[in-house]
């Protein structure tokens, strides 16, 4: 169990960590390019598009053959991914190396994948606790490793910041030699009491797991928004570029209590009541950061706060499906509703760069992400979180 915690919480801290740090890549990359930020901002959409979507089969093939090959081809997708987000001339290519490639690796690299391996060799009693972990480690990642793309950039510039990034993401490979699960040697998976088709036709019909899903959207929504727009919004507002990394790594570093003490609050309190406390507490920040005077003292109390409810539904979210309907399929089952998630994301990171050249604002996405806070407190109030009751028996 120590081994697949370490191992799975390091390669979560080196993908999630270069991932939140894209935001500072926003004006550098459409300055030298001259691009619009909707350019940008329609890239880092589809990864999250396709990040959300090929999550979904990721999980299918971890959960009948392993992580470890999965994990080694996100790997390899990162790097190619991050070389081509350096080089790419043209929209287009910015899009398929930013958007899909580097998509289709955070699939392989994140969560769904990580905590199939977690949920299928920690005990129950351990679960939510041990998620909690794994999630707080990729907030570490962000603490450590946006500030490290800062400074990056500002020595080696951003082109050549980006292919250091590329070599280091290989770090993932020999660490998934480490999650080689015994129960998959040969290809074979163990046997199941359901089949992916009879699993996922179950999920879809119960309502609780359409209300995680909705959740679940809302959460995206507002930290891609948040993540890749906040440091152009503050450097619209006059502010330093230091007061974007050090509110970026803030965020990062209150995650890391965040999502461990909501894993932790998980194993003994009703996962939904606190789903629904977060994210009517990200509505509240939300709306004091924007009706408050902006400054940089400001911002690093907003950052602090949001860093506390940042991925804390992360372990709560994904602990509840396990909860509700076990381990067997626990990395598919995860992906869907992380799909749902980068629906959310999606959204919130391009209608950020759309409504901003559109209007020179980013007003009303903060509005609507405020909305949605106070949505997704309602709709996770009604989940059942009880096992579900299989009556007839379904063969493999």
């Amino acid at each position: 169990m120590t081994q697949v915690l370490i191992c799975g919480a390091a390669i979560v801290t080196l993908s999630m960590g270069i991932r939140h740090g894209f935001g500072l890549w926003l004006q550098p990359v459409t300055q030298a390019n001259n691009w619009t930020r909707e350019t940008f901002s329609f890239a880092i959409a589809i990864q999250n598009l396709t990040w959300g979507i090929s999550g979904i089969f990721a999980g299918m093939v971890a959960d009948r053959f392993g992580a470890f090959k999965v994990i080694i081809a996100g790997a390899v997708f990162y790097a190619l991914g991050l070389m081509g987000m350096a080089h790419s001339p043209t929209p287009f290519l910015f899009t398929i190396s930013t958007g899909v490639l580097i998509g289709l690796a955070q699939a392989g690299t994140t969560y769904a994948v990580i905590y199939g391996v977690i949920g299928r060799n920690v005990p129950a009693d351990k679960r939510s606790w041990a998620m909690g972990i794994a999630a707080a480690a990729g907030s570490f990642g962000q603490f450590l490793m946006v500030p490290t793309e800062n400074l990056l950039i500002s020595q080696l510039g951003w082109q050549q910041a980006l292919t250091s990034l590329g070599f280091a993401v290989l770090l993932i490979v020999p660490l998934a030699f480490f999650l080689r699960e015994p129960g998959f040697s040969g290809g074979v998976a163990p046997v199941r009491e359901q089949t992916i088709l009879q699993a996922a036709k179950e999920a879809f019909k119960y309502p609780s797991f359409q209300l995680l899903m909705a959740g679940y959207f809302v959460c995206g929504f507002q930290v891609v928004f948040i993540g890749v727009h906040m440091p152009s919004y503050l450097k619209d507002k006059n502010l330093s570029p230091e007061v974007a990394g050090y509110a970026l790594a803030l965020i990062g570093l209150f995650n890391v209590f965040g999502t461990y003490i909501a894993g932790a609050l998980g194993q003994t309190l009703s996962k939904k009541y606190i789903l629904s406390s977060i994210y009517i507490a990200r509505a509240v920040a939300i709306a004091a950061f924007i009706f408050s005077p902006l400054s940089p003292m400001s911002v690093y109390i907003f950052s602090s706060v949001m860093g506390l409810l940042w991925l804390s539904t992360v372990p709560l979210t994904s602990g509840l499906v396990a909860q509700i309907f076990g381990v067997q399929h626990l990395s598919m089952l995860g992906g869907f509703v992380f799909f749902s998630h980068q629906i959310g994301s999606f959204l919130g990171v391009w209608l950020g760069g759309y409504l901003y050249d559109r209007t020179g604002s980013y007003d009303i996405v903060w509005y609507i992400a405020m909305a949605l806070g106070v949505f997704a407190a309602l709709v996770n109030l009604p989940i059942r979180e009880s096992g579900i009751q299989r009556h007839v028996p379904q063969a493999a």
